[in-house]
């Protein structure tokens, strides 16, 4: 197998579980670009969209995946649910190797994360409007950006597993 494999997908679709779990099966390193954008600023990331707004996390988003998009090594990569936005992340992550999307309904989104408190774009708003919104701007972009989708709901994290690596013939 030659070059990255890139997880994209709402916010609650699994990319960050299922990268992990991807990433120690292939012996490959583990990115979460939030998670780099954590570490780079020494914040959260509720913290950036409130000093910065989400064009300043935007930014900050579209930078990490330029500069992973230049290195050569592979790696499993957990992108944000917001990734997709940027033509040019659009087309960073195709470049990169192959793009999964992760595909769950709102409904599954909605039991996944009711409780996560760690998602700006979800504070202070109907839930379920707020998930079809997103689902409405985004799932266009994520079938364009993606070599292929895997569907997710009511499934283990284990069975999205082995969807990924059997359509990886490993």
């Amino acid at each position: 197998m030659t070059g990255s494999i890139i997880l994209i997908g709402p916010m609650g679709s699994g990319k960050s579980t299922i990268g992990r779990l991807l990433a120690a099966r292939l012996r490959l390193p583990y990115v979460d670009s939030d998670a780099l954008i954590v570490a780079h600023t020494g914040v959260d990331i509720p913290t950036i969209f409130e000093i910065e707004g989400e064009s300043g996390f935007r930014e900050r988003e579209s930078k990490i995946i330029a500069d992973l998009a230049s290195r050569r090594e592979p790696i499993v990569l957990a992108t944000g649910g917001g990734a997709v936005l940027d033509p040019v992340n659009r087309g960073h992550l195709r470049g990169m190797g192959r793009v999964i999307y992760l595909e769950v309904s709102t409904g599954e989104q909605l039991k996944r994360i009711r409780h996560d408190r760690n998602r700006p774009l979800l504070q202070n708003t109907d839930l379920d409007a707020r998930l079809k919104t997103l689902a409405e701007q985004r799932n266009a972009l994520y079938q364009e950006t993606a070599h292929w989708r895997v569907l997710g709901d009511g499934l283990r994290s284990d069975q999205v597993l082995r969807r990924i690596l059997r359509h990886l013939h490993l």
